[in-house]
Protein backbone atom coordinates (compact mmCIF):
# COMPACT_ATOMS: atom_id res chain seq x y z
CA UNK A 1 0.00 0.00 0.00
CA UNK A 2 2.90 2.22 0.49
CA UNK A 3 4.45 1.45 -2.67
CA UNK A 4 1.82 1.87 -5.00
CA UNK A 5 2.84 1.98 -8.64
CA UNK A 6 1.16 2.64 -12.22
CA UNK A 7 1.58 3.20 -15.91
CA UNK A 8 2.29 7.00 -16.92
CA UNK A 9 2.95 8.17 -20.53
CA UNK A 10 5.70 10.72 -19.97
CA UNK A 11 6.34 13.97 -21.91
CA UNK A 12 7.70 11.95 -24.86
CA UNK A 13 5.03 9.70 -25.40
CA UNK A 14 6.68 6.78 -23.66
CA UNK A 15 4.75 4.09 -20.68
CA UNK A 16 6.33 4.47 -17.72
CA UNK A 17 6.29 2.88 -14.29
CA UNK A 18 5.86 5.27 -11.44
CA UNK A 19 5.63 5.44 -8.07
CA UNK A 20 1.80 6.85 -6.72
CA UNK A 21 2.44 8.31 -3.51
CA UNK A 22 -0.64 8.91 -1.12
CA UNK A 23 1.71 11.93 1.21
CA UNK A 24 4.27 14.06 -1.15
CA UNK A 25 6.94 16.40 0.86
CA UNK A 26 8.18 19.49 -1.06
CA UNK A 27 10.38 19.16 0.34
CA UNK A 28 13.19 18.30 2.81
CA UNK A 29 15.47 19.13 0.54
CA UNK A 30 15.11 22.57 -1.20
CA UNK A 31 12.31 25.48 -0.53
CA UNK A 32 9.99 24.23 -3.50
CA UNK A 33 7.41 26.94 -2.23
CA UNK A 34 10.04 29.76 -2.04
CA UNK A 35 11.85 29.09 -5.77
CA UNK A 36 9.85 26.74 -7.87
CA UNK A 37 6.45 26.97 -7.68
CA UNK A 38 5.68 27.61 -11.03
CA UNK A 39 7.29 24.47 -11.47
CA UNK A 40 5.69 22.10 -9.14
CA UNK A 41 2.51 23.72 -10.61
CA UNK A 42 3.55 22.64 -13.63
CA UNK A 43 4.11 19.13 -12.95
CA UNK A 44 0.87 18.55 -10.47
CA UNK A 45 -1.41 19.94 -13.49
CA UNK A 46 0.46 17.46 -15.93
CA UNK A 47 0.15 14.31 -13.30
CA UNK A 48 3.64 13.15 -12.78
CA UNK A 49 7.28 14.52 -11.80
CA UNK A 50 10.90 12.85 -12.08
CA UNK A 51 12.47 12.35 -9.45
CA UNK A 52 16.48 11.82 -9.43
CA UNK A 53 18.28 9.77 -7.33
CA UNK A 54 20.91 12.23 -5.58
CA UNK A 55 23.51 9.25 -4.81
CA UNK A 56 23.59 7.56 -8.67
CA UNK A 57 21.30 9.85 -10.27
CA UNK A 58 19.03 7.74 -11.76
CA UNK A 59 15.43 8.96 -12.59
CA UNK A 60 12.31 8.10 -10.81
CA UNK A 61 8.71 8.65 -12.17
CA UNK A 62 6.32 9.57 -9.26
CA UNK A 63 2.55 10.18 -10.21
CA UNK A 64 -0.14 12.17 -8.19
CA UNK A 65 -2.85 10.41 -8.96
CA UNK A 66 -3.24 8.40 -5.52
CA UNK A 67 -1.75 11.88 -3.95
CA UNK A 68 -4.35 13.06 -0.99
CA UNK A 69 -1.45 15.38 0.68
CA UNK A 70 1.00 17.43 -0.07
CA UNK A 71 3.62 18.71 3.22
CA UNK A 72 5.51 21.89 1.98
CA UNK A 73 8.56 22.98 3.81
CA UNK A 74 9.25 26.65 3.07
CA UNK A 75 10.77 29.73 4.55
CA UNK A 76 8.68 31.78 2.26
CA UNK A 77 5.74 30.35 0.45
CA UNK A 78 4.89 33.47 -0.64
CA UNK A 79 4.88 32.84 -4.29
CA UNK A 80 2.97 29.69 -3.43
CA UNK A 81 -0.20 31.45 -2.07
CA UNK A 82 -1.53 32.61 -5.54
CA UNK A 83 -1.49 28.65 -6.51
CA UNK A 84 -3.72 27.80 -3.17
CA UNK A 85 -7.42 28.11 -4.53
CA UNK A 86 -5.95 25.71 -7.75
CA UNK A 87 -4.48 22.96 -5.15
CA UNK A 88 -8.21 23.07 -3.47
CA UNK A 89 -10.09 23.10 -6.41
CA UNK A 90 -7.98 19.54 -7.00
CA UNK A 91 -9.46 18.28 -3.92
CA UNK A 92 -5.95 17.49 -2.91
CA UNK A 93 -4.96 18.26 1.18
CA UNK A 94 -1.86 20.46 2.41
CA UNK A 95 0.01 21.92 5.41
CA UNK A 96 2.83 23.89 6.18
CA UNK A 97 6.71 23.13 7.78
CA UNK A 98 7.06 26.96 7.93
CA UNK A 99 10.85 27.95 9.18
CA UNK A 100 10.61 31.12 11.13
CA UNK A 101 14.11 31.96 12.27
CA UNK A 102 15.92 35.19 13.23
CA UNK A 103 19.52 34.63 12.62
CA UNK A 104 19.90 37.82 10.41
CA UNK A 105 22.48 39.57 13.08
CA UNK A 106 24.80 36.09 12.43
CA UNK A 107 23.97 36.57 8.42
CA UNK A 108 23.14 32.25 8.54
CA UNK A 109 20.20 32.66 6.48
CA UNK A 110 21.57 35.19 3.67
CA UNK A 111 18.93 35.18 0.96
CA UNK A 112 15.31 35.03 3.09
CA UNK A 113 13.24 37.82 3.34
CA UNK A 114 13.49 39.84 5.93
CA UNK A 115 11.53 38.90 9.35
CA UNK A 116 8.93 41.20 9.34
CA UNK A 117 8.05 40.20 5.96
CA UNK A 118 8.09 36.88 6.41
CA UNK A 119 6.18 37.13 9.78
CA UNK A 120 3.77 39.24 7.84
CA UNK A 121 3.06 35.81 5.53
CA UNK A 122 3.04 33.23 8.48
CA UNK A 123 0.18 35.43 9.62
CA UNK A 124 -1.55 35.47 6.46
CA UNK A 125 -1.35 32.00 5.77
CA UNK A 126 -2.64 31.12 9.17
CA UNK A 127 -5.90 33.23 8.58
CA UNK A 128 -6.15 31.23 5.31
CA UNK A 129 -5.61 27.86 6.53
CA UNK A 130 -6.01 27.70 10.00
CA UNK A 131 -3.58 27.14 12.86
CA UNK A 132 -3.62 24.18 12.80
CA UNK A 133 -2.22 23.32 9.16
CA UNK A 134 1.04 25.97 9.81
CA UNK A 135 3.70 24.72 12.20
CA UNK A 136 6.22 26.89 13.39
CA UNK A 137 9.78 25.49 13.07
CA UNK A 138 12.79 27.31 14.61
CA UNK A 139 14.99 25.44 13.13
CA UNK A 140 17.92 24.11 13.46
CA UNK A 141 18.77 26.09 16.90
CA UNK A 142 22.21 27.52 16.87
CA UNK A 143 25.42 28.94 18.62
CA UNK A 144 27.81 30.70 17.69
CA UNK A 145 30.65 32.86 19.57
CA UNK A 146 27.88 35.26 20.83
CA UNK A 147 24.76 33.45 19.98
CA UNK A 148 24.43 32.15 23.42
CA UNK A 149 21.42 29.60 24.97
CA UNK A 150 19.62 33.04 26.68
CA UNK A 151 19.88 35.34 23.44
CA UNK A 152 18.60 32.42 21.24
CA UNK A 153 15.59 31.98 23.24
CA UNK A 154 15.48 35.59 23.49
CA UNK A 155 15.10 35.34 19.82
CA UNK A 156 12.43 32.50 19.72
CA UNK A 157 10.49 34.15 22.31
CA UNK A 158 10.29 37.45 19.78
CA UNK A 159 8.80 35.36 16.96
CA UNK A 160 6.59 34.20 19.24
CA UNK A 161 5.16 37.03 20.31
CA UNK A 162 4.56 38.22 17.01
CA UNK A 163 2.98 35.30 15.57
CA UNK A 164 1.05 34.84 19.07
CA UNK A 165 -2.60 32.86 18.29
CA UNK A 166 -1.42 31.89 14.00
CA UNK A 167 0.16 28.36 15.07
CA UNK A 168 -0.29 25.65 17.48
CA UNK A 169 3.22 23.91 17.50
CA UNK A 170 6.78 24.80 18.00
CA UNK A 171 9.03 22.21 16.45
CA UNK A 172 13.08 22.54 17.03
CA UNK A 173 16.39 20.70 16.14
CA UNK A 174 19.68 21.07 17.79
CA UNK A 175 21.96 21.78 14.53
CA UNK A 176 24.42 19.06 13.74
CA UNK A 177 27.29 20.32 12.31
CA UNK A 178 30.08 17.99 13.50
CA UNK A 179 28.81 15.35 11.27
CA UNK A 180 28.77 17.08 7.38
CA UNK A 181 31.64 18.07 5.95
CA UNK A 182 29.84 20.56 3.42
CA UNK A 183 28.01 22.66 6.13
CA UNK A 184 31.55 23.16 8.23
CA UNK A 185 32.67 24.51 5.03
CA UNK A 186 30.00 26.61 4.72
CA UNK A 187 30.14 27.64 8.30
CA UNK A 188 33.70 28.83 7.70
CA UNK A 189 32.83 30.22 4.50
CA UNK A 190 30.99 32.56 6.35
CA UNK A 191 33.41 33.44 8.85
CA UNK A 192 30.86 32.04 11.88
CA UNK A 193 32.51 30.53 14.98
CA UNK A 194 29.92 27.98 15.84
CA UNK A 195 29.74 25.77 19.27
CA UNK A 196 28.66 22.64 19.15
CA UNK A 197 25.00 21.90 21.39
CA UNK A 198 25.76 19.20 24.45
CA UNK A 199 23.14 17.67 26.12
CA UNK A 200 23.81 20.04 29.20
CA UNK A 201 23.05 23.43 26.80
CA UNK A 202 20.01 21.14 25.19
CA UNK A 203 18.78 20.83 28.54
CA UNK A 204 19.34 24.33 29.25
CA UNK A 205 17.45 25.39 25.78
CA UNK A 206 14.27 22.85 26.94
CA UNK A 207 14.31 24.76 30.40
CA UNK A 208 14.27 27.75 28.95
CA UNK A 209 11.73 26.78 26.47
CA UNK A 210 9.52 25.49 29.31
CA UNK A 211 9.50 28.63 31.14
CA UNK A 212 8.49 30.59 28.21
CA UNK A 213 5.53 27.80 27.02
CA UNK A 214 3.89 29.00 30.13
CA UNK A 215 2.75 32.01 28.28
CA UNK A 216 2.54 30.33 24.86
CA UNK A 217 0.85 27.49 25.15
CA UNK A 218 2.03 25.84 22.69
CA UNK A 219 2.93 22.26 21.71
CA UNK A 220 6.53 21.57 21.95
CA UNK A 221 8.59 19.20 19.92
CA UNK A 222 11.95 18.30 18.58
CA UNK A 223 12.78 17.32 15.26
CA UNK A 224 14.70 13.98 14.65
CA UNK A 225 16.22 14.64 17.83
CA UNK A 226 16.96 11.00 19.83
CA UNK A 227 17.43 13.90 23.42
CA UNK A 228 14.79 12.71 26.07
CA UNK A 229 13.33 16.31 27.12
CA UNK A 230 10.21 15.08 27.63
CA UNK A 231 10.61 16.14 31.43
CA UNK A 232 10.69 20.24 29.97
CA UNK A 233 7.45 19.14 28.14
CA UNK A 234 8.88 19.07 24.88
CA UNK A 235 7.97 16.04 22.52
CA UNK A 236 9.21 14.36 19.59
CA UNK A 237 7.57 15.26 16.51
CA UNK A 238 6.30 13.27 13.35
CA UNK A 239 6.38 16.30 10.73
CA UNK A 240 4.73 14.00 8.13
CA UNK A 241 2.15 13.00 11.02
CA UNK A 242 -0.53 10.90 10.41
CA UNK A 243 -1.85 12.12 14.08
CA UNK A 244 -3.05 15.53 12.67
CA UNK A 245 -4.07 14.36 8.67
CA UNK A 246 -6.39 12.29 11.50
CA UNK A 247 -7.47 15.17 13.38
CA UNK A 248 -7.29 17.71 9.99
CA UNK A 249 -9.23 15.66 7.02
CA UNK A 250 -11.12 12.91 9.03
CA UNK A 251 -13.61 12.76 6.12
CA UNK A 252 -10.75 11.70 3.39
CA UNK A 253 -12.04 7.90 2.94
CA UNK A 254 -8.91 7.10 0.71
CA UNK A 255 -6.53 9.07 3.13
CA UNK A 256 -7.94 7.23 6.50
CA UNK A 257 -7.63 3.92 4.76
CA UNK A 258 -4.14 4.14 3.46
CA UNK A 259 -3.48 5.38 7.09
CA UNK A 260 -5.44 2.17 8.55
CA UNK A 261 -8.21 4.26 9.98
CA UNK A 262 -12.06 4.43 9.50
CA UNK A 263 -13.06 7.61 8.11
CA UNK A 264 -15.99 9.84 10.15
CA UNK A 265 -15.63 12.13 12.99
CA UNK A 266 -14.10 10.67 15.21
CA UNK A 267 -11.52 8.92 13.27
CA UNK A 268 -8.85 6.97 15.28
CA UNK A 269 -5.28 4.93 14.13
CA UNK A 270 -6.42 1.04 14.80
CA UNK A 271 -2.44 0.38 14.00
CA UNK A 272 1.15 1.31 14.57
CA UNK A 273 2.02 4.13 12.64
CA UNK A 274 3.91 3.67 9.11
CA UNK A 275 7.20 4.97 9.82
CA UNK A 276 9.07 6.40 7.12
CA UNK A 277 11.89 3.86 6.92
CA UNK A 278 14.10 6.21 4.30
CA UNK A 279 14.40 8.80 7.32
CA UNK A 280 16.69 8.96 10.08
CA UNK A 281 16.22 6.50 13.23
CA UNK A 282 14.75 9.33 15.48
CA UNK A 283 12.67 10.67 12.55
CA UNK A 284 9.32 10.38 13.67
CA UNK A 285 7.57 10.55 10.14
CA UNK A 286 5.05 8.74 8.06
CA UNK A 287 6.08 7.06 4.81
CA UNK A 288 6.12 9.69 1.85
CA UNK A 289 7.51 10.86 -1.30
CA UNK A 290 10.01 14.02 -1.50
CA UNK A 291 10.11 15.22 -5.17
CA UNK A 292 12.96 17.95 -4.16
CA UNK A 293 16.65 18.02 -5.30
CA UNK A 294 19.90 19.04 -3.35
CA UNK A 295 22.06 22.03 -4.11
CA UNK A 296 18.93 24.19 -5.87
CA UNK A 297 18.24 26.20 -2.72
CA UNK A 298 18.80 29.94 -3.63
CA UNK A 299 18.17 30.72 0.72
CA UNK A 300 22.41 29.67 0.62
CA UNK A 301 21.87 29.09 4.57
CA UNK A 302 25.28 28.72 5.85
CA UNK A 303 24.09 25.40 8.28
CA UNK A 304 22.22 23.47 5.64
CA UNK A 305 23.38 20.34 4.68
CA UNK A 306 21.26 20.14 1.41
CA UNK A 307 23.66 22.31 -0.41
CA UNK A 308 27.12 21.60 -1.02
CA UNK A 309 27.86 25.77 -2.07
CA UNK A 310 26.92 28.19 -3.90
CA UNK A 311 28.46 27.75 -6.78
CA UNK A 312 26.73 23.78 -7.10
CA UNK A 313 23.80 25.53 -6.61
CA UNK A 314 24.31 28.15 -9.35
CA UNK A 315 25.64 25.58 -11.96
CA UNK A 316 21.84 23.87 -10.94
CA UNK A 317 19.95 26.28 -11.46
CA UNK A 318 21.61 27.08 -14.85
CA UNK A 319 19.73 24.00 -15.98
CA UNK A 320 16.36 24.75 -14.04
CA UNK A 321 13.06 25.01 -16.57
CA UNK A 322 10.43 25.43 -15.34
CA UNK A 323 8.50 23.23 -18.20
CA UNK A 324 10.48 20.30 -17.23
CA UNK A 325 9.85 16.71 -15.69
CA UNK A 326 12.31 17.10 -13.63
CA UNK A 327 13.52 19.92 -11.10
CA UNK A 328 17.06 20.27 -12.17
CA UNK A 329 18.04 17.83 -15.00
Amino acid sequence: MTKARLQIVDYSGMSREAQAPVIVSASRSTDIPAFFSRWFMNRLRKGHVVWRNPFNGKPLYVSFAKTRVLVFWTKDPRPLLAYLDEIDAMGIHYYFQFTLNDYAPEGLEPNVPPLSQRVETFQALSERLGKKRVIWRFDPLMLTDTLTVERLADRIAGVAARIRGCTERLVISFADIGVYRKVRNSLARAHVSYREFTPELMVEVAQRLQSLNRDWGLKLATCAEAVDLEPYGIGHNRCIDDRLLIELFPQDGRLMDFLGVEAGLFAAPSRPYLKDKGQRKACGCIVSKDIGRYDTCRHLCAYCYANTSCKAVENNLRKQDPEADVLVP
